[in-house]
């Protein structure tokens, strides 16, 4: 599975609302998850995810990670979920803009689709998940979040509504 070509880790850190992903055991009942990354010294990238629990009131959980950039590319590396396993985690899509990324392994078992904001416009999410697909995943496993799966819904609704007329 190739990587994205040129990754400005700099640019790349901030805030990263996952739009979509293929649930992991440590995330199973994450409502709006949120992935922040801090470059810190010595190529390690300390992550925080944090999500509601459950539900949009649910209680505010957070996990504190540590990714570890691989010497062979600023676009690998090793999540360390717990000590020692270090799994595997690629950034394979970027829009120039830094507005969008998709981060997959090539065991194709977990991806994320993430953005800077919360939600994106239904049409380029659309580009997303067929990319994810050309990547080899079952589209049929994943979750989407909100409000993504809102915007979804509405946008199908639009287009029902229009052919109707």
């Amino acid at each position: 599975m190739n990587t994205v070509a040129n990754l400005d880790l700099t640019r790349f850190m901030g805030d990263w609302h996952v739009l979509a992903d293929i649930e992991t055991p440590f995330d199973r009942n994450a409502v709006e998850p949120l992935e922040t990354y801090k470059l810190a010294p010595g190529g390690v990238v300390e992550t925080t995810y944090s999500y509601r629990e459950g539900s949009p009131e649910g209680p505010l959980r957070e996990r504190n990670l540590k990714a570890f950039i691989s010497a062979e590319s600023p676009a690998i590396w090793g999540m360390q979920i717990f000590w020692p396993v270090k799994a595997e985690y690629r950034v394979v899509y970027l829009d120039a803009a830094y507005q969008t990324t998709i981060i997959g392994r090539t065991k194709r078992d977990f991806v994320w689709v993430m953005a800077r904001t919360p939600a994106i416009d239904p049409e380029t999410f659309a580009t997303l998940m067929k990319t994810v697909q050309t990547l080899g995943y079952d589209l049929s496993q994943l979750r989407i979040h909100e409000p993504m799966r809102s915007l979804q819904a509405q946008a199908a609704e639009a287009i029902i509504n229009r052919n109707d007329r």
